[in-house]
């Protein structure tokens, strides 16, 4: 397996796991995506105690910089999703 991992490669992942067919687990990957998205669209956080916490916030607009000529450049104000660890998955890593 790469440093990456796609989605193919997760689907077929989370169907070996959850011992289901691959099908099943693409369905449940793409409910999962819809409804995170749906919720973050309305401003709901979503938290899996100890794994993850998404929650939409603004980020204001700003004055950046062309990267290949210097100028300055507006930067537009933004939602954008923000993730946080839980302790469960930070202390899994390290």
């Amino acid at each position: 397996m790469s440093d990456v991992m796609n989605k193919n490669e997760l689907v077929e992942a989370i169907a070996k796991e959850a011992g289901h067919s691959k099908a099943d687990a693409e369905r449940a990957l793409d409910a999962f995506r819809t409804v995170v998205t749906k919720a973050l669209k309305k401003g709901t956080k979503v938290s899996m105690v100890g794994f993850v916490t998404i929650e939409k916030k603004r980020r204001a607009a700003r004055t950046g910089r062309n990267p290949q000529t210097g100028k300055p450049i507006k930067v537009a104000a933004k939602n954008v999703a923000k993730f946080k660890a839980g302790k469960a998955l930070a202390d899994a890593m390290n």
